[in-house]
C-alpha cells in the first residue's frame, strides 16, 4: 500500500469516529430534552389530578384560604388541603393517617378495650387510736375529801372494779347515823325515809344494805373502775377535796380500737361503711388483723385532699397499742365494667381523649367519660366499646400532629333523652335540636359526600372569611336532600366545637 492510500485510509477513519460521536450526543441531547420535557408535563399532571380544597395554616388549622400565600396568623406559608384528605380533616371521618415507619418511629402500641371484674382495692396506711365509744367517766357524787389515792397513774391498765381512790363523806356520815337512829325508834315510815334519802344523796345500795346490816355508819366511800380499761385520765391526789359532780377519772375501754386512715378523694368514694378490711402491722409480723370500716368521716382534708376512714378492729388479747402503723387492705364487692389502660387516656383538664384505631395505619380522637381507676386500669363509662383497640403508647405525639392538622376529637355519645309530650322549640319529633344558626352565607354546590358539604361561597362579612372554596359538615344528612352540583344556595353556619356546621341550606332566591 503507497501513502496515498494510508493517507486516504486513516482520514476516512477519522471521519466516521467525529460522525459517529456526533451522531451520538445529537441522540442523547434529544434523549434528555425529551425526559426534560415530560416530566414537568407529568408533575403539572399529577398536581392537576389532585384537587385542592383550601389552603390552611398548620398553626391555625381551623382557619382556610381559598388561595395560597403567607399565614397572616406566623411568618410561614399557607399548606394545602387535598380533596382525598378533605373528608377525614373536615369531619366527616376526623382521623389521622400514619405511616408503618413513623409508627414505629413514635413507638405506637395498640390496647384492646376489654370487660373485666373490677372492685375497689385500696391500699392505705393507718394509726391506732383509742375507741372513743368506749369511754368511762368517774365522777364523785357528793362533797369530801380524798383520803388515799390507790398506786395509779394515767396509762395504766385497770380491770372493772378495781379500787381508784377512798374519800371521806361528811354529809353522807350525817345521813347514815339519821338512818340509824330513826331505825331504833321503830318508826318503820320514818326509817323507810331515812334510807330513801340516803339513796338519793347518790350512796351505792350495796353501802346502804351494809349500814342496816352492820348497823355501823361507813365514813369513808372507795370508788372503784366501774368497766375495765386504760386510765387515761385521773384528777385527784390525797388530801384533795372534792366537789360534787367533779370528773375523778376516765377510763377507756381497749376491747376494740381504732384505725384511721387516709384516703384520696377518688378513692374513698368507693368505700362504704361496714366494708371489710385487712391490716397488717409491723409490730406483730406475719399476722393478719381483720375488721370492718365503722365511718367515713364527713370532713377532709383540705391540705391533702384526703378524707379519713374510721375502722374499728378487735382488740381481744390488748396486743394493739395506740399509735401503731398498719397497712391497710380495703376490697370492695367485684362488678363487670370496661376498661383500658390508664396510660391510654390524655386528660385535658376538660376532658379526657383516647386514640381510636379503627383501620391499620389510621387514628381518631374519640372523647370518653372516665371513672375510678383500679391498679393501672381506669374503668370507661361511656364513648368506647368492647373489642375496639386504642393506642396505649406515644398517643402524646400523635395528638400533637393531631391538633397540628386540626383532627377534632368525637364527643361521647349521650343518653338518649326521655320523650316529652311537647317538642321544644327548634326540634321536631325524635330528633335533636340543631344548633343556632350565627352566621348566613350564599355560594355554589361542587360536591355532596354523604354529610359532607363542599361550596364556593361567596364573602361572609359576621366571620370575615374571603371567597373560598371549602367543605362544610351538614348538621344532618337529610340537609342534602334536593341538592344539586352547580346549585346556588343560601346556608346558615354555626360553630360547633373548632369548626362551623351548615344547619339550614336551601335554593338562593
Amino acid at each position: 500500500m503507497n501513502t496515498k492510500q494510508l493517507t486516504f485510509t486513516f482520514t476516512a477513519l477519522a471521519v466516521g469516529i467525529a460522525a459517529g460521536w456526533g451522531i451520538a450526543s445529537w441522540r442523547s441531547s434529544t434523549q434528555h430534552g425529551a425526559v426534560g420535557a415530560v416530566a414537568p408535563a407529568s408533575a403539572a399532571s399529577a398536581s392537576a389530578e389532585r384537587k385542592v380544597l383550601y389552603w390552611y395554616d398548620p398553626m391555625s388549622p381551623t382557619q382556610k384560604f381559598d388561595k395560597p400565600g403567607k399565614s397572616p396568623f406566623m411568618d410561614m406559608q399557607l399548606v394545602p388541603r387535598y380533596a382525598e384528605e378533605g373528608a377525614a380533616a373536615a369531619g366527616s371521618d376526623p382521623g389521622l393517617a400514619v405511616s408503618t415507619q413513623a409508627q414505629q418511629a413514635l413507638g405506637l402500641r395498640l390496647v384492646t378495650v376489654e370487660t373485666r371484674a373490677i372492685g375497689a382495692s385500696v391500699e392505705a396506711v393507718g394509726t391506732v387510736q383509742l375507741n372513743e365509744r368506749d369511754i368511762s367517766i368517774v365522777q364523785a357524787r357528793t362533797a369530801g375529801f380524798v383520803e388515799r389515792v390507790y398506786a395509779r397513774a394515767p396509762g395504766d391498765v385497770v380491770a372493772a372494779g378495781a379500787p381508784l381512790v377512798d374519800l371521806l363523806n361528811p354529809e353522807w356520815l350525817g345521813a347514815q347515823q339519821e338512818y340509824l337512829a330513826v331505825k331504833a325508834v321503830g318508826d318503820a315510815a320514818l326509817a323507810r325515809a331515812a334510807r330513801q334519802r340516803l339513796l338519793l344523796l347518790g350512796m351505792p345500795v350495796a353501802t346502804v344494805d351494809s349500814i342496816e346490816r352492820t348497823g355501823q355508819p361507813v365514813a369513808v366511800q372507795t370508788i372503784s373502775a366501774p368497766a375495765g380499761g386504760v386510765i387515761s385520765e385521773l384528777m385527784v391526789r390525797a388530801g384533795m377535796t372534792v366537789a360534787p359532780g367533779m370528773t375523778l377519772a376516765r377510763i377507756n375501754g381497749l376491747g376494740t380500737v381504732w384505725l384511721e386512715a387516709a384516703l384520696p378523694e377518688a378513692q374513698a368514694a368507693a368505700i362504704q361503711p361496714g366494708q371489710a378490711v385487712e391490716a397488717r402491722f409491723a409490730a406483730l409480723p406475719g399476722e393478719m388483723v381483720k375488721g370492718r370500716v365503722a365511718a367515713i368521716l364527713p370532713e377532709g382534708n383540705r391540705e391533702t385532699r384526703t378524707l379519713r376512714v374510721r375502722i374499728e378492729l378487735p382488740n381481744p388479747q390488748q396486743r394493739l397499742k395506740a399509735g401503731l402503723f398498719a397497712q391497710v387492705s380495703l376490697r370492695g364487692p367485684q362488678r363487670q365494667a370496661l376498661v383500658v389502660p390508664a396510660e391510654a387516656v390524655i386528660r385535658t383538664g376538660k376532658r379526657a381523649l383516647v386514640y381510636l384505631s379503627e383501620q391499620p395505619g389510621r387514628y381518631r380522637p374519640v372523647e370518653v367519660e372516665i371513672g375510678e381507676q383500679v391498679a393501672d386500669r381506669i374503668v370507661i363509662r361511656s364513648g368506647l366499646a368492647a373489642g375496639q383497640q386504642v393506642v396505649a403508647s406515644g398517643q402524646f405525639l400523635v395528638d400533637s400532629e393531631a391538633s397540628l392538622q386540626g383532627v377534632l376529637a368525637r364527643a361521647a355519645a349521650p343518653a338518649a333523652p326521655a320523650a316529652s309530650a311537647a317538642p321544644a322549640t327548634g326540634t321536631t319529633a325524635g330528633k335533636p335540636a340543631a344548633p343556632a344558626e350565627a352566621h348566613r352565607g350564599r355560594g355554589v354546590v361542587v360536591a355532596i359526600e354523604g354529610d359532607m358539604l363542599t361550596l364556593t361561597h361567596e364573602p361572609i362579612p359576621s366571620l370575615q372569611w374571603p371567597v373560598m372554596t371549602m367543605p362544610f359538615k351538614l348538621a344532618g344528612r337529610q340537609l342534602a336532600q334536593g341538592l344539586a352540583k352547580g346549585q346556588t344556595v343560601e346556608f346558615g353556619l354555626a360553630k360547633q366545637g373548632d369548626d362551623y356546621v351548615i344547619t339550614r341550606v336551601g335554593a338562593a332566591r
